[in-house]
């Protein structure tokens, strides 16, 4: 008599798929840091032929960003907590990409066409990070007790998170005020503001923003976001810092890519 045998277990088993995703959305964070050090991202200044088809920057934009609103408020919706810290923790996330993915594109003056390939990576990273956060706070771990918004990680979280927050938004009007004031190729030297101190307080701003959601959840899918945003978003401001000194010779020397006084 012969037995069979199982060489794969096909059965469902949701903690070990969002586990192992966990795991290989860190290393992908690590593999995209050393690309884009070698390579920016073909949107923006960076804009570049051979990436595929162009979308309208607006429609692109919400592509991409809008649809990590969603998709955590979802999850929450199928989580059925009505617990105040998981109201806490929707609120925060759709203060960022109700706005990141709605009103920003919406607001935005001019731009260049985004390339589909960038679209749909967007889209994808914005899907995957949203089931990532939203599984984790809504249904793996357990609800936060109210106290929890009392304590020094919250605290100190939710501090970075609105500091962040707001230094992309200022950024955001600053820049959208430059647009028909430039130097024939569409860019102008930002001055004033956080501009005295950093190039890009934009990308600084998100990584405060998702420093302090890290903290103010204290969950290893917070820690991830966090450090696919530096990832991200470090080698993009170290481009942008080397086409701005290349493109104005009378770029303020002092002024640092990303972090005041070092980097």
């Amino acid at each position: 008599m012969m037995t069979r045998v199982q060489l794969f277990d096909w059965s469902w088993n949701e903690p070990t798929f969002y586990w192992s995703l966990l795991a290989i959305w860190v290393a992908l964070g690590a593999a995209s840091f050393v690309a884009l050090l070698l390579t920016p991202a073909p949107y923006g200044r960076f804009a570049r032929s051979g990436w595929g088809p162009r979308l309208n920057p607006k429609l692109g934009w919400i592509l991409m960003e809008g649809p990590a609103a969603v998709v955590f408020f979802l999850f929450f919706v199928a989580s059925g907590r009505t617990d105040p810290m998981s109201i806490v923790f929707l609120l925060l996330w759709l203060t960022h990409y109700v706005y990141r993915g709605y009103v920003y594109p919406l607001r935005r003056r001019g731009g260049s066409g985004v390339p589909l390939f960038v679209v749909l990576s967007a889209f994808a990273f914005n899907v995957t990070n949203g089931y990532l956060q939203s599984r984790y706070l809504f249904h793996f771990a357990p609800p936060y007790p109210v106290r929890w918004s009392a304590g020094p990680w919250f605290l100190v979280g939710i501090a970075l998170f609105a500091a962040g927050w707001l230094a992309v938004v200022w950024t955001d009007n600053a820049l959208r005020q430059l647009r028909g004031r430039d130097d024939g190729q569409g860019y102008t030297i930002p001055q004033g503001g956080l501009f005295r101190w950093v190039s890009c307080p934009n990308y600084l701003g998100e990584i405060i923003e998702w420093t302090g959601w890290a903290l103010l959840t204290l969950s290893p899918a917070g820690a991830a976001f966090a450090f696919w945003t530096v990832a991200n978003l470090l080698p993009r401001a170290l481009a942008h810092q080397r086409w701005y000194r290349t493109h104005f010779a009378d770029y303020p020397p002092d002024r640092k890519a990303l972090i005041p006084y070092l980097l």
